[in-house]
């Protein structure tokens, strides 16, 4: 790689420079994590963005994106499904209780669609204090 003129990250837009480098970048979301080896471009050593030099490091970098999300949503509709049943609510019961209507559980819990954060949470919370789940009902 070349020197070139200096670059600025607009993420953190507060005059840190971009360091031009092949590193190896951790990526993750929802707890899952991978790691992509040697992506080369405009790095930001405050907030780890990345100005990518060339296609190949932005492809392997998508696709390490897309394999955590993929596992992030497995977990999360598996974990869905567990707490719902430990609660004892039948698809249709959470759906109601929860909003998002009869089927949303069953969505949810086939990674078809991804529930609200606040939905999330509170399920969370019941797993943790499943004797709350009166004060709802």
């Amino acid at each position: 790689m070349t020197n070139r003129k200096p670059k600025y990250c607009l993420k953190c837009d507060d005059g840190t420079e971009f360091e031009l480098k092949i590193k190896d970048v951790t990526v993750q979301a929802h707890g899952v994590t991978r790691m992509v080896p040697e992506v080369a471009g405009w790095h930001c050593p405050k907030c780890g963005e990345i100005e990518f030099v060339d296609q190949d490091g932005s492809e392997r970098h998508m696709a390490a994106m897309n394999a955590v999300w993929e596992e992030a949503r497995t977990t999360e509709s598996v974990s869905l499904r567990v707490i719902r049943k430990k609660l004892g609510l039948k698809q249709a019961d959470a759906g109601r209780l929860f909003g998002g209507g009869a089927s949303a559980f069953s969505d949810y819990e086939r990674g078809k669609t991804q529930p609200h954060k606040s939905t999330v949470l509170l399920l969370k919370l019941l797993d943790r204090h499943p004797e709350l789940l009166k004060e709802l009902t």
